[in-house]
């Protein structure tokens, strides 16, 4: 199914390129023989609005499911302690620890330590 409804995406999209030439060469039909421009045939009309419905309609086809834009929908299934929980947020250097009775500061000396003999290992 998916590949009939691009192929008619690409037959869509090659009548709508035969369309934009038949109406460039029937203004250039207009120049030569000097008559004014007053509308497209209704053949070019008709054959570029059934492109773009024929390609709409496919590309609509292959895309496939839709979500809802309600939020509300995505939402429902959800409780309230997992709409909080986001990972990116979590925040573990707070003055938390420093108004903790047993909060013990590290030592930067040994933090930079381990971290250079870390690097050097690799």
């Amino acid at each position: 199914m998916a590949f009939f409804s691009k192929l008619q995406i690409v037959l869509g999209f090659l009548s709508l390129l035969h369309a934009a030439y038949s109406a460039a060469q029937h203004r250039a039909y207009l120049r030569i023989t000097e008559q004014e421009f007053t509308q497209l045939p209704i053949d070019i009309v008709f054959q570029a609005i059934a492109s773009l419905l024929l390609i709409i309609y496919n590309i609509l086809q292959v895309v496939g499911e839709f979500k809802e834009i309600r939020a509300a929908v995505d939402l429902q299934a959800k409780s309230w302690e997992t709409l909080s929980n986001i990972p990116s947020f979590y925040t573990f250097n707070h003055r938390g620890k420093a108004l903790s009775p047993f909060y013990e500061p590290l030592n930067p000396e040994a933090y930079d330590r381990v971290y250079a003999s870390d690097a050097l290992q690799e």
